[in-house]
């Protein structure tokens, strides 16, 4: 099985750097990173360049112009680009647990997509987090996250569950498995039969109705939250708009109501 991770970032070269590490430090390495810019500037680019010049990863980077929050178009871009069979969705604000890829590669399965987990570190947790402490995975200690990640304590089991207590607890859970972009794969077949990303939609359940539709093609869901682990790092959200959660939450009602399998305004619609 190829595997190719599609990172999304946009102006974050530090926190992008953080990811990057993390991925370069897995048991089992990706065989490409696609990089989905969605406009950043010339720093994201040397950022990309010196992980291309010194660490493990093979890393392509597809980007287009500056034009607002256009996240769903350069992941359209991103899934065209990318050579694999199989798909990890991440974003450039996430670092992956060592076994990450690995958990993702290992527990794909046909007809399904597959929901990772997601546990969200404090600004000042994000901020003192670094690459020695990724490489040795020692931020994904319980004491790490609790005592300097701000994490709260009924979130650590999370972080830092054996893979057989892991199984148990993905069985478990009664969070409903769901498309969560910074943390979910699937086989590039089932994204490309279903258009992709709606570009009509910005920030705010973009994720959700790419998740639905696969649904609606009959993928079923998996939840592997406990097995697939990323730290969130903190940062603003100046791109959230009110309106256009409105606008996406119809849409994303729209699309299941109707049952749509594949949107008109994905992969290959003319931006």
């Amino acid at each position: 099985m190829h595997v190719s991770v599609i990172l999304s970032t946009y102006n974050q070269p530090l926190w992008l750097t953080k990811s990057l590490v993390g991925f370069a430090n897995q048991s089992r390495l990706p065989d490409e990173i696609v990089i989905a810019d969605d406009g950043s500037g010339e720093e994201t680019r040397r950022v990309i360049e010196r992980f291309r010049a010194n660490s493990p990863l093979n890393l392509r980077h597809v980007r287009h112009a500056d034009r607002g929050f256009r996240k769903t178009r350069i992941l359209n871009l991103a899934i065209d680009a990318a050579e694999g069979d199989y798909l990890i969705f991440s974003d450039g604000d996430c670092i992956p647990r060592p076994d990450y890829v690995e958990a993702h590669a290992r527990l794909a399965t046909a007809g399904a997509f597959l929901s990772g987990g997601l546990v969200r570190l404090s600004l000042a947790g994000s901020e003192l987090i670094d690459e020695p402490l990724i490489r040795s995975g020692r931020c994904f200690r319980p004491d790490w996250v609790a005592r300097v990640g701000g994490v709260p304590l009924r979130r650590i089991l999370k972080v830092s569950a054996p893979r057989a207590l892991a199984d148990t607890l993905n069985r478990m859970t009664r969070v409903l498995p769901h498309w969560s972009g910074s943390n979910a794969s699937c086989w590039r077949r089932d994204a490309v039969e279903v258009g992709g990303f709606d570009e009509r939609m910005q920030y705010w359940r973009e994720d959700f109705e790419f998740g639905q539709r696969l649904k609606n093609l009959g993928v079923r869901p998996l939840q592997i939250r406990y097995s697939a682990v990323t730290l969130h790092l903190d940062h603003d959200r100046g791109y959230v708009d009110p309106e256009i959660m409105r606008i996406n939450e119809a849409i994303l009602e729209d699309t299941r109501a109707s049952r749509k399998v594949r949107t008109e305004y994905g992969l290959g619609h003319a931006a």
